[in-house]
């Protein structure tokens, strides 16, 4: 899937976003909202690995470029029955708090629902991220259930998550 929209862009990965994805994933900073604070530990080529295994059909990784530039990532994972699971990072910090957040999911989702055919879009956070929590709740998402306590960081802390639905007819868009 390629989407387009003023300056943001989001285009499948590729073996040459390798390098930038390893960076964020081995990046604490980056990934400690998903219980890695130490980061993954992952290498380029297990990263290419992973990239090669994707398809359409199943799973698939997105770069977020705003401006030119990559910015962050995005993926969806087919559930069958139109359904699917998606994620998003934005990884540069510098990038975070402006409103663009918003505007990528706007512009994912609705390539999710309208080129890809999917009815039923599922996400979970972390229940300490209201931030993210906030903008979900403004494109339509509702909230499903609070998991306490229902997972172990890389540290061994216990984590919370938040599950979230949205289907076409809730979905708000900000494009």
């Amino acid at each position: 899937m390629h989407l387009q929209n003023d300056k943001i862009e989001i285009r499948n990965a590729g073996i040459n976003d390798a390098p930038q994805l390893t960076a964020w994933w081995n990046d604490g900073n980056v990934m400690a909202h998903a219980g890695f604070p130490n980061g993954l530990g992952t290498c380029e080529a297990e990263v290419i690995k992973q990239i090669e295994q994707e398809s359409d059909d199943t799973m698939r990784r997105h770069i977020i470029v705003y401006d030119g530039v990559p910015i962050g990532e995005m993926n969806y994972r087919n559930l069958g029955d139109n359904q699917c699971e998606m994620g998003i990072k934005i990884c540069d910090e510098k990038m975070q708090n402006r409103g663009i957040g918003k505007k990528v999911l706007s512009l994912f989702i609705h390539g999710l629902f309208h080129d890809l055919g999917y009815s039923l879009i599922k996400l979970d956070t972390d229940l300490k991220n209201e931030r993210a929590q906030h903008v979900y709740e403004k494109l339509g998402f509702q909230k499903i259930r609070v998991n306490l306590n229902a997972w172990k960081d890389q540290l061994g802390n216990n984590r919370s998550s938040v599950d979230y639905e949205l289907t076409k007819d809730l979905f708000n868009s900000y494009l």
